[in-house]
């Protein structure tokens, strides 16, 4: 009896902590619809189902325990399947795939409509918005918790606002602290 007890409290102690750790993912409506309340950007995980780096970019470094809590405070997060079948609502306009193929659900597939529009060309990108929903950059590529801290706290305070050059991002970059753990 006592061994069930125990392993009943370990596995609530296991899961409250586990959820504990995990980014609030929300759709791009949602999020959209959020703003409105609370004004936050945006990130965006564009990744496809067959990519490998971003089974890694979701395993490594949006379970990292800073990442989960920087983005969780500061962000609404979304994923966004840029081979999937689902249709968007932005910005008055809504995007599909008219080219998915069913067949193809765990491999290479028709590019969604958003994928474009947002200059998705490799996966995974992650797309970063501003309060209303525009714009700021996606950002290719699988990214380490450290480097997602950079762009997390650049969009986040605006400093990429004052970055017009490669040699501005590059002093930003050289100057800029990581704080996350990796």
């Amino acid at each position: 009896m006592k061994k069930t007890i125990y392993t009943v409290l370990i596995a609530v102690f296991t899961t409250v902590y586990v959820s504990a750790q995990e980014i609030k993912w929300v759709t791009l409506e949602q999020a959209i619809e959020l703003q409105k309340k609370e004004p936050k950007k945006i990130m965006m995980d564009v990744y496809t189902s067959w990519c490998g780096p971003c089974k890694m970019l979701d395993k490594n470094t949006f379970h990292n325990e800073d990442v989960v809590k920087y983005v969780n405070e500061h962000y609404y997060a979304v994923k966004f399947n840029a081979e999937g079948n689902e249709e968007v609502n932005y910005k008055g306009e809504v995007f599909s795939n008219p080219n998915y193929n069913p067949a193809l659900a765990n491999r290479r597939n028709s590019a969604h409509e958003l994928s474009r529009y947002f200059q998705v060309q490799a996966y995974p990108t992650i797309v970063f918005m501003d309060e209303t929903g525009e714009l700021i950059a996606p950002i290719t590529g699988y990214q380490q918790p450290q480097g997602l801290e950079l762009y997390l706290k650049m969009f986040k305070t605006d400093a990429h606002k004052n970055i017009k050059t490669q040699e501005d991002f590059n002093t930003y970059y050289n100057a800029f602290k990581a704080e996350f753990k990796s």
